[in-house]
């Protein structure tokens, strides 16, 4: 229980005033529950016998110091009292539904928004080992079983058991052998729930595991459209998707039907409690008939209210009990992030000194030249160094060619050089300063060109002028990134120009198209370095002639790294460094690195 409260006031932090102010609320309510339920045993025991006044303290001091004329004045009154606490009670109960339906709807898409930012800001290593279905699924359904599946229930479980407290104290007031048959009926309901409790988490837990299979096998049967048509495999996706299916259905029907069923049962006992209670009254009891008749109305009013009370309560941990993986997982995640971030941020200070500046404060400069000092890297969990010593010199304007076999070490180069990891030890200075003082500052140089160009399935302007709102984007800006990149002859082939929408994943492109429209990317982001990361590998030689002239035409004006597929796409660069087992083997000119000469 320690453990589930202190997980869940983590992942509600900044929300914790408004749980207390709900829970007054609910005892609110719960004192026109009792007040109301109290005074319609009054009614009755007026309206049947009016000498009944007299036997109440309460009723007859109220009776002599408001002056009533007669009984049926004061019950009419008493009438009114019950009509006005019940409309109350009516009215407060649904704002109070409504601010819990409120507060968890909110909090689900709060939630949702931070998950989403933490992931995006995650470091780069996060990504690599966290399929993106499980990271998707996060954010849209644990998140929603967490607010809908445990929060909600939790308030409406406790608004419940503050009702049922109340009305039980007044039951105990009212006759103590009632107390005893209604506690006998609770244990057994809750006995109920015990042995089931740990099923009802599995089942929730299996469901959970199979919505998650259900979205990584969309991503790759969806995704990977082309290559699964062509090799005729869709039965293989067809076939995981019918099982994960089957395997959801069941567990969400076993939760939900199982989840219910101590409710029907408390129904079952209640009734079987006012007909065993009023026999045992008229044959033991020593109280008259009309008393009889006075608390027969206070408990049956009562026990309609104990009724759904008890079995939504019932129900609501039910419902706690199938989503409460959805805690741990969220719980796990937000403290996975948080840690990684901070061993980011240490991992940062490691490399060079804290500026006195903040971060906002910085703004890097580039005029001189980039040397990549020492840089030592080792990927978690692995003993060997994928950069071992690793020193480069790029001067301003200059064009810089990697080569080098497959798991040589240029990727996580690349990957370092983009501030995508922090290294083990050494350093990247830009004029002397470090990167890693102000490493966002350092990025917004870099524009990135991969093999395989991200492009999002919408117009060709919004996916050159990427993440640019439509009201700023710069039309002078977007027309001279097309010419540099050599795009205009394709935007006046395209139907609707730059407003084309070109598919998702750019479907309606070529693939050197594609890369054009990355080299158009980084050129309106005004990027002063551009990094060529196998840009080319997978063009044919004529589209990949195009992309390199369009690189080529950016020498001088621009600092260019190109990891070099083939070995045609860096003739035209000043320095060639040949890198192998995470070292530099060789550098020089094409001549000297690549030809031998």
């Amino acid at each position: 229980m320690s453990q589930f409260l202190s997980k869940f006031l983590y992942i509600t932090k900044g929300h914790h005033k408004s749980f207390i102010g709900m829970i007054f609320l609910f005892l609110f309510i719960s004192g026109f529950e009792v007040f109301g339920t109290g005074m319609v045993g009054s009614f009755i025991a007026i309206a049947t016998s009016p000498n009944s006044i007299k036997n109440s303290y309460w009723l007859n001091l109220a009776y002599q110091q408001l002056k009533f004329s007669s009984e049926q004045q004061f019950l009419l009154v008493i009438g009114l009292v019950v009509i006005i606490a019940f409309y109350a009670k009516a009215f407060f109960s649904f704002n109070a539904q409504k601010v819990v339906f409120e507060f968890g709807y909110k909090l689900k898409g709060e939630l949702s928004y931070k998950l989403m930012k933490a992931y995006i800001e995650a470091p780069y290593s996060f990504h690599l080992r966290i399929n993106s279905a499980t990271l998707i699924q996060n954010v849209v359904t644990s998140t929603d079983q967490f607010c809908i599946g445990l929060v909600m229930p939790l308030l409406t479980s406790i608004s419940n058991s503050v009702i049922i407290l109340a009305l039980v104290l007044l039951l105990v007031a009212t006759d103590i052998t009632a107390l005893i048959f209604i506690a006998m009926i609770l244990l057994v309901a809750f006995g109920l729930l015990h042995p089931m409790k740990d099923r009802l988490a599995r089942w929730g837990k299996e469901g959970w595991q199979a919505s998650r299979e259900m979205i990584r096998i969309m991503n790759h049967g969806i995704g990977g459209l082309k290559e699964t048509r062509v090799l005729g495999c869709e039965s293989y996706f067809e076939q995981q998707m019918e099982e994960q299916t089957k395997k959801y259905a069941l567990n969400q029907t076993l939760a939900a039907g199982y989840g219910n069923l101590p409710r029907y049962v408390v129904e079952a006992f209640m009734i079987s409690f006012l007909i065993g209670f009023t026999l045992f009254f008229i044959n033991f009891s020593q109280q008259d008939k009309q008393s009889l008749t006075a608390i027969l109305g206070i408990f049956a009013l009562a026990s309609i209210r104990l009724l759904p009370a008890t079995g939504n309560l019932i129900s609501g941990v039910n419902v706690i009990r199938t989503n409460i993986h959805a805690l741990d997982r969220l719980f796990f995640d937000f403290k996975e992030l948080e840690n990684n971030n901070l061993a980011a941020d240490l991992s940062c200070r490691k490399c060079s000194p804290v500026s006195s500046l903040t971060r906002n404060e910085q703004t890097t400069y580039f005029n001189k030249q980039i040397i990549i000092d020492s840089i030592v890297f080792q990927y978690p969990e692995t003993t060997k160094n994928a950069l071992d010593e690793i020193f480069l010199t790029i001067n301003k304007g200059e064009s810089i060619g990697l080569i080098g076999k497959s798991g040589s070490g240029k990727t996580t180069l690349v990957d370092v050089f983009l501030g995508l990891f922090s290294p083990q030890s050494g350093d990247i200075t830009v004029d002397g300063i470090s990167i890693y003082e102000n490493l966002r500052s350092w990025q917004n140089m870099i524009g990135y060109v991969p093999q395989s160009i991200f492009l999002i399935d919408d117009t060709l302007e919004r996916n050159i002028a990427f993440g640019v709102p439509d009201r700023i984007i710069d039309r002078d800006k977007l027309k001279r990134a097309i010419e540099m990149a050599q795009l205009s002859e394709v935007v006046e082939q395209l139907p609707n120009g730059i407003e084309t929408i070109v598919g998702e994943r750019g479907v309606l492109l070529s693939g050197g198209q594609r890369q054009r429209v990355g080299i158009a990317r980084v050129l309106y982001h005004e990027r002063e370095i551009l990094v060529f990361d196998e840009a080319t590998a997978a063009l044919d030689n004529e589209t990949e002639h195009l992309v390199t002239e369009a690189t080529k035409a950016l020498s001088g004006t621009r600092t260019i790294i190109i990891i070099a597929h083939r070995l045609s796409t860096i003739e035209h660069c000043d320095r060639i460094y040949q890198i192998d087992r995470g070292q530099v083997l060789r550098s020089g000119s094409y001549q000297e690195v690549v030809l031998g000469q």
